[in-house]
């Protein structure tokens, strides 16, 4: 339902999420493009998608919720090769699903990206290391803020 509305508008659909938080129940949409989104878009396409849900028979999703479209934020998630692709050179945070040198979290400039590894330069200490590692080792990726 959400593709659709999202390609009308020739925006970038980065990620769906349907989660409990307390009590509540939310169904989160992110959306971009280049340049980013701003607020009324993402009204735009909350309004549009909220419409569709409303129609939809049977109902996608029965209990109770709360719609959320936004941006990604500026620690946007890398999910897609593409994300990857247009990361390099960009400052990254990844969590792998086995440890590297007794190590599952890493922070660094994203050097390469090939479709199937990334390289990566990380402090560790005070010493610059290098870091390639298999993109299926990698359980998350987003983009990070260097302090």
């Amino acid at each position: 339902m959400v593709t659709p509305i999202v390609n009308k508008h020739n925006f970038e659909l980065v990620e769906v999420e349907f989660v409990k938080e307390g009590q509540s129940w939310f169904l989160r949409v992110y959306i971009d493009k280049p340049g980013g989104i701003n607020i009324e878009e993402c009204a735009m396409v909350s309004d549009e998608l909220s419409e569709q849900l409303d129609e939809a028979d049977p109902d996608p999703i029965p209990q109770a919720y709360f719609l959320e479209v936004s941006s990604p934020g500026a620690e946007r998630p890398l999910k897609k090769i593409e994300d990857y692709e247009n990361a390099v050179g960009d400052y990254i945070h990844i969590s792998l699903y086995a440890p590297i040198d007794k190590k599952k979290v890493f922070e660094g400039d994203l050097i390469s990206f090939d479709g199937k590894q990334i390289t990566m330069d990380y402090m560790d200490k005070s010493r610059k290391k290098q870091l390639v590692v298999d993109l299926d080792k990698v359980a998350f990726a987003r983009l990070a803020i260097k302090f």
